[in-house]
């Protein structure tokens, strides 16, 4: 738990007190590779921040191909935002790509957190803002950038992951093939 509590104190400090609290509302999870901790259908129950492993968050259309949403590796948060704050069912997948460990997180368990201390609802509070402006700078970059601008934003943003993900992933994610992707690599190098 107390890479739980670097993670918090990088954006408000805890005393320990409120940290012995605060970990009473989390659940520490290992985590396999190819396990999933949401699947399409399922109810959401969680939110997780990732200490170890890396994972993917996405979801399959009615012709069966998958859309890779976000790559999640430590100190990242992911679940199905739909469904975990609409307590609907999921209509995503979250699957671990390599063995690694979470902390889960239940909706009521953060409302009460965040009700209870202002530090916490700060800190979910900074957490959403961060997470809601890398969305709105992946759909800018999806919309109005070429494939290759879309692989060196990748590569900037995401160094380490470019070796540790399956190209195919990478591919899915940049919505490009995977014949696109490895031109892109090679011009790369």
């Amino acid at each position: 738990m107390n890479r739980l509590r670097e993670h918090i104190e990088a954006i408000t400090p805890l005393t320990d007190e409120e940290f012995e609290y605060i970990k009473t509302f989390f659940t520490i999870k290992k985590v396999r590779k190819n396990q999933f901790l949401i699947h399409e259908g399922d109810e959401v129950k969680y939110e997780f921040l990732t200490l170890d492993g890396i994972y993917k968050v996405f979801y399959i259309d009615e012709n069966g191909k998958e859309h890779i949403l976000q790559f999640a590796k430590k100190n990242w948060w992911m679940t199905d935002y739909i469904g975990f704050f609409k307590q609907q069912n999921a209509t995503m997948f979250v699957e671990c790509l390599k063995d690694g460990e979470v902390v889960s997180l239940t909706l009521q368990g953060r409302e009460k957190l965040a009700s209870e201390l202002h530090k916490m609802d700060h800190f979910f509070r900074v957490k959403l803002t961060n997470g809601y402006i890398a969305l709105q700078q992946r759909i800018i970059l999806l919309l109005s950038s070429t494939p290759q601008q879309r692989y060196e934003d990748f590569v900037r943003l995401y160094p380490d992951l470019i070796s540790e993900i399956p190209k195919k992933y990478v591919a899915e994610y940049l919505g490009v093939s995977r014949e696109t992707l490895s031109r892109l690599y090679s011009n790369n190098k």
